[in-house]
């Protein structure tokens, strides 16, 4: 049997980072990786099967599937059948603004306990706004108003919740080293330098780093910079220009760090987000 496994990216005309995925896979599996931005999943056909938040799960037919910025995952098909989903992903300063008018007063780096619910009005109202980005619809109030009725879903779900947070919460030390890595994220670091801003021995950093964030901080610096590399390439940014200044030695070893992230290599994601 042929395999076919398909990701389509489109980005809001209208909504400053907001993009949506529509995917079908089969026999295609993401490696380890979090993203800027809050995920929105909805299951359609088939079943997925990721790890996240330090737990194991299986997404059927309807289920939503939500990842905070940061949040560390994976994901595969876990059975015979095509699996087809959408994923709607939203900038936290696209999102937390209408989070806080829709009631949650500490709306920055809001976190959403759930990984996996089953809500019909929420799970609409994604699907809803990813119809509308797919078929560049070229009405921004609708797709303004679809994602902050998103927010306001959160909000009545989890806004009597104000130190709502997956698990422990985030040491504020590891925070530093974090804000670090993100305001360097072109710099050559080291273990030592790192731990130095965590005020930690670097071998304890480095444990507590991973149990915090799922992975290493050299698998959370390539992240990051795949991510902000993405982003180049949205923009139209030359891809060998883009190779050269996050530090990949060359394009075949970002085709190799991109492509279990985006299902796709640099080069079709550019010329795909382009043309779209």
């Amino acid at each position: 049997m042929k395999q076919d496994n398909q990701f389509q990216f489109y980005k809001s005309q209208h909504l400053d980072q907001v993009t949506v995925l529509q995917a079908e896979m089969n026999d295609f599996s993401y490696g380890k990786h979090a993203h800027d931005e809050y995920s929105f999943g909805v299951t359609l056909a088939g079943r997925q099967d990721f790890f996240a938040s330090r737990e194991f799960h299986r997404s059927h037919p309807g289920n939503i599937i939500i990842f905070n910025p940061g949040e560390v995952h994976d994901g595969q098909s876990g059975a015979d059948d095509k699996l087809q989903y959408r994923m709607l992903y939203v900038h936290p300063d696209q999102l937390e603004p209408m989070l806080h008018s829709a009631g949650i007063a500490q709306s920055h780096d809001f976190q959403i306990t759930d990984t996996m619910l089953d809500d019909p009005l929420l799970r609409q109202h994604i699907l809803n706004i990813t119809r509308l980005i797919e078929s560049q619809n070229d009405n921004k109030l609708h797709q303004e108003c679809e994602l902050y009725q998103i927010a306001l879903r959160i909000s009545q779900r989890y806004g009597e919740c104000p130190t709502s947070n997956k698990g422990r919460k985030a040491d504020p030390l590891l925070l530093r080293a974090r804000d670090f890595i993100h305001d360097n994220i072109l710099m050559d670091m080291s273990l030592d330098e790192l731990s130095q801003h965590a005020n930690l021995s670097k071998y304890h950093f480095l444990r507590m780093f991973r149990q915090q964030f799922g992975i290493t901080p050299h698998q959370y610096i390539l992240n990051c910079r795949i991510n902000r590399a993405r982003e180049d390439l949205e923009s139209g940014t030359p891809l060998d220009d883009v190779v050269f200044e996050y530090g990949f030695s060359d394009l075949s070893h970002f085709n190799r760090r991109f492509k279990p992230i985006y299902g796709m290599t640099p080069r079709q994601y550019q010329q795909h987000c382009l043309k779209s």
